[in-house]
């Protein structure tokens, strides 16, 4: 079984003291080491940001794209590969707002990915502007007074799109987020685990004490997870109380499941012709 030490990375970590992203990196670890997954048959796939900077502390494969292009070489990837298996980090900012097009267009696919987007509802990169999660009449430094606009659901989204796993953990209860990780990772399909990320430095208001006040898990309130309005429901919950825990679970087919060549074996195992591909393409 795999050590937590054979995913120590020897890169420096960059994130400022006491931000969430070290919980979610420590979560990430066991929850790999947990599934009994060796760095090699583990994928990471970032775009740009603060969580972005996730897979160069973990030692395994990895693939750093651009902002809010993650998903898209993720999937291909899976493509290429299906039996590897896939984590993508994004914040808040990359896979919701540059990147919204391809989340959309991931979930409408059911590719089996587990993605986990770094939630800390500002652009911690770039010094704490708004993000599409950022609540109403929040004041950021580009925004001093205050947002205007209503704040992106990702998980009512997710739902509505008829994502089959729809989560949300919290980076201040750590194990039980790596035990949703596990649970995204072992389902079949596409994964989306929106993660409560405390940013120290540019969001004062969302601050582990404001979440320890009304996080609650799902699990402790009796919730089915196979009733889509009761999930939806719980999606549409935020202020003095805020659910963490699987909202959603249901599986169906995946992207690769709809290949014929694909359910034979994965592309990587298939030799490759140059003459097929030659003649293919004067054929056009």
């Amino acid at each position: 079984m795999p050590d937590l030490r054979d995913y120590d990375s020897s890169a420096e970590i960059k994130w400022c003291p006491g931000c969430g992203n070290f919980s979610i990196l420590a979560a990430v670890k066991k929850a790999l080491c947990s599934l009994n997954l060796a760095p090699h048959q583990v994928l990471l796939v970032s775009g740009i940001g603060q969580a972005a900077k996730t897979p160069h502390y973990l030692s395994c494969n990895l693939f750093h794209g651009l902002h809010g292009r993650a998903l898209p070489i993720a999937t291909g990837a899976k493509l290429a590969n299906h039996q590897l298996t896939i984590i993508v980090h994004c914040g808040d900012g990359d896979c919701y707002g540059e990147g919204g097009n391809h989340f959309f267009n991931a979930i409408r696919r059911n590719i089996d990915l587990t993605l986990l987007v770094h939630n800390n509802k500002v652009y911690g990169l770039t010094k704490g502007q708004a993000s599409p999660t950022s609540d109403l009449h929040m004041i950021t430094r580009a925004q001093p007074f205050g947002v205007m606009l209503e704040p992106f659901n990702p998980l009512a989204v997710a739902l509505a799109l008829g994502c089959g796993f729809v989560a949300r953990g919290y980076a201040g209860k750590p194990d039980h987020l790596s035990l949703l990780i596990q649970k995204g990772m072992q389902h079949k399909g596409f994964s989306l685990i929106d993660i409560l990320q405390p940013c120290v430095s540019f969001n004062h208001v969302n601050t582990y004490a404001w979440y320890n006040e009304r996080v609650y898990k799902l699990e402790q309130e009796g919730h089915n997870a196979s009733d889509f309005a009761a999930a939806f429901a719980r999606a549409q919950q935020w202020g003095d109380r805020i659910p963490i825990g699987v909202f959603y679970q249901k599986e169906k087919p995946t992207l690769t499941d709809m290949f014929p060549a694909l359910q034979e074996r994965p592309l990587v195992d298939y030799a490759y012709d140059p003459a097929r591909l030659h003649t293919l393409i004067s054929s056009l």
